[in-house]
């Protein structure tokens, strides 16, 4: 239930089905033999004389198969750890971009033909009812775009700019004020003017691609339709966050329009607003259920992909450095068997506990250090592969080679310490005599 929460799936065992016995029956038959094959071979290899003689000894030679393994080991958790890291950053580094317009307290609501023939008694019923502070209506909600355009031409323009795709909004008026916009020049469609009707705004992308340096007042054209530039507005992150923002061009039409979009009066909660708006719009709009969106959660969901990534990421990252711990808890309780006549010896002689634990832990240390080497540059080129899809996107930079080489050093320590300490603290005469 856990994964399928996660992953959004709907998931299940097949514990009724025969063949899924079967596979986890051979699979768990076939990771028993492979697991058991090395110590069964190993040990079948031993001369019995010589082990009943006490003669068999187990140097570097013998050791390096278990060291090669908890190398490989640490290297997973090591990769899987800067992978979990760099993605939560990327993460982070889209939610905090600038989206260019206040998306709290910004409700989307489609329209249907009741609505769009209601619309100015529901504006005003909405304005009235003291939870609502603008309204305005577009082509498409506030956390999406769904026109895009080309043959629009401006001065100084070529005929293969008609080419360019510009993103368009068609709304009215107070589609500044709704969307919590703050110009950047210019001011927004107005009651004021009837000529607002041939007016459109431009994002910066929009400016920077037609190379306008005062573009207030300038004329572009759509099309046979010219229209002139009263403002500008930032960019507006609608799309990715991990996009380019688009040059986007924003036109005025009372009919092509889609949704409504209100924006809540911020001295009124958010549950106490729906409870105001809802009869307004049931009584307008009887036909059909009050369907509503909060721009924020609809703009949050755009992080979804990358949040089940981090969240996968980081489980397999636990589970690959619980195993690596194992591993390496295994290898220091051996080592610390096989050494507990020098580890006696040097008791006797004088070593202190700490000399006998940086003893037993330098050696664990530089198994750590050799798998942080070898997968720096696995994980640095992973990460970078996968960056490689998004236009805004971070720079992995050393700090995150430098955390987990910090964190993988700690938890090697905390694991094999253990074990040095109770090596360090045996008593030396019973060591040596059982020896």
């Amino acid at each position: 239930p856990f994964f399928n929460e996660l992953t959004e799936k709907a998931l299940s065992l097949q514990l009724a089905d025969p063949i899924f016995w079967a596979v986890m029956l051979a699979f768990t038959i076939l990771t028993g033999l492979l697991a058991g094959s090395y110590p069964a071979l190993y040990l079948s290899s031993f001369n019995p004389v010589r082990v009943l003689k006490g003669a068999v000894q187990t140097g570097k030679q013998a050791s390096l198969p278990r060291q090669v393994l908890v190398v490989m080991q640490f290297a997973f958790s090591i990769t899987f750890m800067i992978g979990t890291i760099v993605i939560y950053q990327q993460i982070q580094h889209g939610k905090n971009r600038p989206i260019g317009f206040n998306n709290k307290g910004l409700i989307s609501v489609q329209y249907s033909e009741d609505l769009k023939k209601n619309f100015d008694p529901l504006r005003n019923e909405l304005l009235a009812s003291g939870a609502v502070v603008s309204v305005c209506r577009t082509n498409s909600p506030p956390f999406q775009i769904q026109s895009n355009n080309s043959n629009w031409e401006w001065k100084g323009s070529q005929p293969v700019d008609k080419s360019v795709i510009f993103s368009t909004i068609a709304t009215s008026y107070d589609y500044a004020q709704t969307m919590g916009i703050v110009l950047k020049a210019g001011r927004d469609f107005s009651r004021e003017f009837a000529t607002d009707s041939s007016g459109v705004l431009l994002n910066e992308a929009a400016v920077k691609r037609m190379g306008l340096k005062s573009p207030v007042g300038e004329t572009v054209k759509w099309g046979d339709t010219e229209l002139r530039v009263i403002g500008v507005v930032p960019d507006m992150q609608m799309e990715s966050p991990f996009r380019a923002i688009s040059p986007l061009t924003i036109v005025f039409s009372k009919t092509w329009t889609n949704f409504i979009n209100v924006r809540i009066n911020p001295t009124v909660s958010a549950s106490e607003a729906i409870r105001k708006i809802r009869p307004i719009f049931d009584r307008h709009n009887p036909g059909f259920p009050f369907d509503y969106k909060f721009a924020d959660d609809e703009y949050a969901k755009k992080f979804n992909y990358e949040e089940l990534i981090g969240n996968l990421s980081l489980m397999v990252s636990l589970l690959a450095v619980f195993i690596s711990c194992l591993g390496l808890f295994g290898l220091a309780s051996f080592m610390a068997e096989q050494r507990t006549k020098e580890i006696g010896i040097r008791k006797v002689l004088g070593a202190s506990v700490l000399n006998i634990t940086t003893l037993l832990s330098k050696d664990f240390l530089k198994l750590v250090v050799l798998s942080i080497a070898i997968a720096s540059p696995v994980a640095y080129y992973a990460m970078s592969q996968w960056l490689q899809s998004y236009e805004y996107k971070i720079t992995v930079g050393a700090d995150v080679f430098l955390m987990v080489t910090l964190v993988a050093v700690f938890i090697a320590l905390l694991t094999v310490s253990f074990q040095a300490v109770k090596a360090a603290l045996t008593n030396p005469v019973k060591s040596l005599r059982s020896e």
